[in-house]
Order: C-alpha cells, then structure tokens, then sequence
C-alpha cells in the first residue's frame, strides 16, 4: 500500500533588513535548492520577496533557516509570513529581477575585502592576481559608489564599467559568489589605477601595476602619496621615516595631533602596539576601523612625530586591495611595513573625493597622487574607536563601516533631519523605528564642509527614503550648522539645547523611551547654555520632554571665548583668578606666560572684557593640565586634555588618592581641588601624580551629585554623555563608581559621546516635542 502524498504548501516570505548587496538572493537560492522547493526569490524597495513552494516539512525548514542563517554582511530586522494558494507553476527556484516599486530597504556598509578575495589578489593563477579592485558579495564598497535604491549596477559608481563576459557570467550565475555583487569587475573592464606625479617631481605618470610599483616606491623613498581609497583620499608616508613623518606633518598644519598608521597584518601591529584579544577581533573585523591602541614604550622603530605626547597609537589594517598591494605581495620589493594613514585634507577641511578637486586641494601637501576612476558617490572618514577592558566598544567616529546602517529608536519618529552641531559634524536621519548616521563630516567652519554636509543629506535621503517634515539644531546662535538647517525646511528648526542632545542620545542608544527622566551627567569643551553663559560641566534631570539643570561645575571667566581655547594656560590663570588663588611665579601656568601676556590678561579679567562666563568641565582639564606643567599652548583640539590623561595614565595603578570638590546648591565648585594641586606642585608631586588625582577627583565629585540628586528626586539611571568621556580613565571609574554605589549606568557604544552623537540626540527631542504640539 503506497503511503500518501504530503499536499504542497506555497508561502510568501518578506524579509527586511539589510539584506541587499550581501549575497542574500542566492543564498536563498541555494538554500530553497538543497531542500528542493520551487518558486522566487526577488529584491523590493522594501527588501527582499520569496515564495516557495513545496512539501510544509520543506517550507518550515527554509523559513527557519532563513533567519537564522543569514549571509556574513546581511542583518535580518524583520521576516514576514504569508500563506499563498498553492499554485504548481514554479517547477524550480528562479532568481527574478528586481522590483523598482516605492519602499524602503538597508543598504549594507563598506566592507574589508574578505579573505576570498585576498587568495586571488596573490595568486598569480587566478585571473584577477593583482587586480586591484578585487570584490565578491562578501566584501567591498557599498555605501561608497550607492547613488540610490534599491541596490543595483544601474545606480552605483560602476555603471559606466560594462562587466566582460567573464565578469558578466559570474554576475548572473545563483552559485557563484560574485552573483550580482554589483562592484564586480576584473582587469579586462574594471576601474583603472593611474599614478599622477607632482609637477617638476622628476616622476613618470604611470598607469594600472606601473602605477601601484611608483608608489610604493615613493613611500619607500620618503615621499608623500596621496591615495584614493574606498570614501576619500589619504595621505600616506613611512611612519619609520622621520624626515616624512615631519614633512607631512608641516606640509598638513597638523600642530602635535597624533596620526593613525596602517599596518598589514596583526604581527606588525604587536610590534608597536599592546593588543587585546578584543582589540585583535575588532582591528581583523569586517569594519576595519582605526582602534585606539596602547602603544609600546620602545616605540618599535617609529617615527617620533607619528603620535607626541601620547601613549595611545591610531591603528588599521589594509580594508581595500589597493592598501594589500601597496604592503607589497610575495615577490615584491622590500617596501615600509607601517604607513602613516591620515585623511585626505588640509586641517579643518573635509576628507577630499573628487580626483580633479584632489589635485588642487592636495597640491603642496602630495608628491603623487594614486587615483582611480571609480567615483565616490559619498565621502566616508575612517572610523574611530577604543574598546573598552570589558571589550565592548567606544566609538569615537561612526563613519566607515558603519555608515549607513541604521539604529533602532526606542519611540517612532515623523520623518526628520538632525544636522549636529559645528564640531564633528555628522546628521540624522529618523522615521518610525529607524536612524541614520550620515558619514562624519568634521568641522562646519568654512564652505566647503557646508557643501559637502549637503551632499551627505542628499545622499543619505536618496538611500533611505527619509522626507523630513522636522528639522532639528543646535541652539548655539553663532553655529554654521543651525543656519544651514534654517535653509532646509520652511517651517523654523526645532532648536536642541547641546547637553540636552548629548544625554537624549544617550538615553535613545540604549533604548530609554523617556517616559523616566534619567541624570544625564554632559560634560564637555563648550555648549551654548539657556542663560548665554558657555556650559560643560553639567548635570541634567532629563527626558526626551525637556531637562532641569539640577547641578553644574562652577563657573569663571573664560578670556576670549572660544579663541582663548588654545592657550590653556589662560584657562588655568582664569580659573585660579576665580577660585581666589594667586598667579605666583613658581606656578608652570605662570612662567608659560610672558610678562605683557599676563598684564593683559589680569586687566581683562578684572574688567570683564572679552570674557565668557564657562561651567565647562573640558575647559577645567584645559586648566589643570597647564598648572601642573604638561600642556600651555594647544595646537589642535582637546591637546591639553588628552595629554593630561596620558600623563595620569603612568601613575593610575601607583596613586589611588583623590582631591575634593566643593559642593553648594547646584554647583560643584573646583577651587578646594585646585588649591590642593597647588600645594601638592609646591611639594615636589610628579605631574602624572596629580593628573591621576584630578581625574579620581572628577569621578568622585560625579558620584557623590548623582548620589545626592537620587536622594532627592529618586532617580538611580545615570548617562554618562559628552565629549569628556572620550577620557577612557574617566569614563571607567565614573562608571564602576556608580555602579558600586547602586546606579545603572548607560554609556555610549557605537553612538560617540562627543558631538559626532549629538544629533541622534536632536532627532528624538525635536520628533518628540513635534508630538507633543
């Protein structure tokens, strides 16, 4: 007696996602394929379409898997299930073009190139050996070259490159790994290198391997290239070589601020840098960002001007076959083994795309340029981050990597526009459960950093569909960014005040939805504050509704305002000026000054003039690091801070003491501490001593408010936001204090704490607020 057949079932699956431009059609394929189902598999504006049909055993176990067994690059945020009429007509599983209705799918960011794709890069059998612009579904440019969605060649920077036959049969076979990767291409009809020589350099331009040969060359003989990469230029030179490193430094008007190297593999990293276990995942990982990384006292050959005055070293490995290629393949000749890696640009500029623009901009800075053909359609810095003892992440950057994916809002939003503030700029995007981060943009001091962040918005929108009805800023009246939003909506921008923002973003990343408010604990160089006063040093009750300033660092002069932020040891004689301490010779921040300096500077104190009342707790490092004699003049931002943290550094686990703050109602004052640095300068105290106990001082004056705020308002959830807490010694002890003392804590991960978060933090407020009305 025959056993009876088991009837079909057909049924439709929507997945939502990032799941466009990661392999996730063929991998559909093959997965209905291997359980024998019929039917499709399409990509829509809304992400991906599947009916399949077969046995309901079949069925299950393909929806089953399809979730939980994603491609390497995909995200799954939603699947949806739909049973359909069995319909018989799909004798096999068809890979079916893609549907251009409206809607709405992620776009996946850039990607290391896989290991896959490295094999063939150095295997002189393969047909793409040396190629390099080598790339599979599992790697390479996406985000970059998208100029719209849903994701294909037509609407990407390849699509003046025809595919060859090979690279088009590849592209249009569900078995390989480059079916439709829409990057794919190969020596025959890919993108182009080409080697342009600065004018009266002696040098040849240079075409394809000519052109990688010259330039690694060039590196090795000491000489500046400027290298075109995945969202923009660098400017690259032999961090062993001290002659570049100064030159590059001089030419870029970098001042002392660190640079970040690229080194080829992990081995080469452990020669210059302590590595963690957790720093090795994330360096080798699919983000490839540049990781904060404590570097080695013998300095392991580098150059001196690579990273003064810090004991954290920037590192990345090669993301693209043109960094693999320019380390050199087996055969090759010996060539630098650490590149000084830093953005295309002129300080305080954007990171330079545009391979014309890049010739001009970079003119004087480069002695080549390595560029290609292939445009960039959006620019996109490398990311920045340190990862914490615990191993989770701080980032300091979001751009490469991570741009654009999206994160997930605590509360629904209307459509609308965050624009940031003036420093690290970066938008938001925000609808429904949705946000964006557009790539980092830097600075919003001049015009083209205003062209390029409206660039960026165009972008971004087209890839998300996002129609902004709200448009948020910052309240700081003089900000270039808060103009700039006036001009994008009709109605005025909902204007954020700045800590507000940053404890708001806080509060959205770790999934607050505001019906309790929290003690936001903002601390930073500068924010325009609701009294017109320069605040900082802050702490908010705040929810995504509003905030009440329940504590704040006190106040004093901050002489000439933002300009006066170069020169700590003016912040250091204001704030002794304030606390009634005397401006006595023996004092470093004294003897920094010249005579006629100081003579000026007590009149304007005296007179008011020119002078900005600040409760900035960035500004307070500033001072501190000048009075104990590491830090006077600063020639790029958060200089004094960042040296002062690395001097407490050398005497963190040798000092446990702690000075004392203050405390009054609503302020915590710093005189009581100042006064202690002063006696403890006068009795022969190490510089890395009294740094540890400034910064132990900070952490305690943090806990003892948050303690006193939860005895009068009942609130034990603490966020810690703001550009201060970049301070990872800060941060650390801030938070084990406060979770010894029974707060929950929430610290930034993947949203920076600096203004490169700050917008996230705009968006909820303003949709908030929208709602409200």
């Amino acid at each position: 007696m025959t056993a009876p057949v088991t009837p079909a079932v057909r049924r439709r699956v929507t997945v939502r996602g990032t799941v466009q431009g990661v392999g996730f059609r063929p991998y559909v394929h093959r997965l209905a394929t291997e359980l024998a189902l019929s039917g499709f598999v399409s990509n829509t504006a809304s992400g991906v379409v599947i009916e399949v049909e077969g046995p309901p055993e079949g069925v299950a176990r393909f929806c089953d898997r399809l979730a939980t067994e994603p491609p390497p690059l995909a995200t799954v945020t939603g699947v949806g299930f739909e049973d359909l009429p069995v319909s018989g007509a799909d004798d096999t599983f068809s890979i079916r073009s893609t549907d251009r209705s409206p809607g709405r799918t992620l776009l996946p960011p850039d990607t290391a190139t896989c290991a896959d794709c490295l094999r063939e890069l150095s295997d002189p059998a393969d047909r793409r050996y040396r190629h390099p612009f080598v790339t599979c579904t599992h790697c390479g440019p996406r985000f970059t070259i998208a100029t719209g969605m849903p994701y294909d060649r037509a609407v990407t920077t390849m699509a003046g490159f025809p595919m060859c036959a090979d690279c088009a049969r590849e592209y249009g076979d569900p078995g390989d790994r480059r079916f439709h990767a829409q990057p794919v291409a190969c020596p025959g009809c890919g993108p182009r290198l080409r080697l342009v020589p600065a004018s009266g350099s002696g040098v040849r331009p240079e075409r394809d391997a000519g052109a990688l040969a010259t330039a690694r060359a060039l590196l090795a003989a000491g000489r500046i290239v400027a290298v075109k990469g995945l969202g923009g230029y660098h400017l690259a030179c032999d961090a062993t070589d001290a002659r570049a490193v100064d030159a590059l430094r001089a030419r870029k008007a970098r001042g002392g601020k660190p640079f970040a190297v690229m080194c080829p593999d992990l081995d080469t990293v452990r020669r210059i840098a302590v590595l963690s276990a957790s720093e090795e995942a994330v360096l080798a990982g699919p983000r490839r960002p540049i990781v904060l990384l404590r570097r080695r006292e013998d300095g392991a050959g580098l150059a001196p001007g690579v990273c003064p005055g810090s004991p954290h070293l920037g590192v990345m490995l090669p993301y693209t076959p043109v960094h693999a290629l320019l380390f050199g393949l087996p055969g090759d000749p010996p060539g630098p083994r650490v590149l000084v890696m830093t953005s295309g640009n002129r300080s305080g500029e954007p990171i330079v795309t545009d391979d014309d623009e890049a010739l001009t901009r970079l003119a004087g800075l480069a002695d080549a340029w390595l560029a290609h053909d292939r445009s960039i359609a959006s620019p996109c810095d490398d990311s920045l981050l340190r990862v914490r003892p615990d191993g989770t992440e701080l980032v300091l950057r979001r751009s490469r990597g991570y741009v654009p994916r999206p994160l997930r809002l605590p509360v629904p939003v209307r459509p609308a526009l965050a624009v940031g503030g003036d420093l690290k700029q970066a938008l938001c995007l925000g609808e429904g459960d949705l946000a964006w981060f557009g790539p980092h943009i830097g600075d919003m001091g001049d015009l083209t950093a205003l062209e390029a962040a409206g660039r960026a918005e165009a972008h971004l929108r087209s890839l998300t569909g996002v129609s902004p009805e709200i448009v948020a800023a910052d309240r700081h009246p003089g900000y270039h960014s808060a103009r700039w939003a006036a001009r994008l909506t009709e109605r005025p921008p909902v204007l954020v005040q700045h800590h507000h923002a940053h404890v708001a973003a806080a509060m959205a990343e770790h999934g607050q939805d505001g019906t309790a408010p929290v003690l936001g604990v903002a601390f930073d160089g500068t924010g325009y504050g609701d009294d017109g006063t320069v605040w900082g040093g802050e702490v908010l009750l705040a929810d995504y509704g509003g905030f009440r300033r329940y504590a704040h660092l006190s106040p004093a002069p901050l002489p000439g305002g933002d300009a006066g932020v170069a020169n700590p040891c003016r912040t250091a004689l204001a704030r002794l000026w304030a606390a009634g301490l005397g401006w006595d010779p023996d004092l470093p921040c004294v003897t920094a000054c010249p005579p006629e300096e100081l003579g000026i500077l007590e009149r304007q104190l005296a007179r008011g003039v020119a002078c900005v009342a600040t409760s900035s707790m960035g500004r307070l490092f500033d001072a501190v690091s000048s009075l104990v004699g590491v830090c006077h003049r600063a020639g790029y931002e958060a200089q004094a801070a960042l040296e002062l943290e690395a001097a407490a550094t050398l005497a963190w686990d040798a000092d446990g003491s702690a000075y004392g703050f203050g405390f009054a109602a609503g302020a915590f004052d710093p005189a009581p501490v100042l006064r202690a640095l002063v006696t403890d300068l006068r009795r022969g105290t190490p510089a890395p001593v009294l740094a540890a106990r400034f910064h132990r001082a900070v952490a305690r004056a943090v806990a003892e408010i948050c303690r006193r705020a939860r005895r009068d308002t009942g609130l034990a959830v603490v966020a810690l936001s703001g550009g201060v807490f970049a301070n990872a010694l800060l941060e650390e002890e801030c938070a084990r204090l406060l979770a010894g003392a029974g707060f929950a804590v929430l610290r930034h991960g993947e949203v920076p704490p600096n203004d490169g978060g700050l917008s996230l933090g705009q968006l909820v407020v303003a949709a908030h607020l929208r709602q409200e009305e």
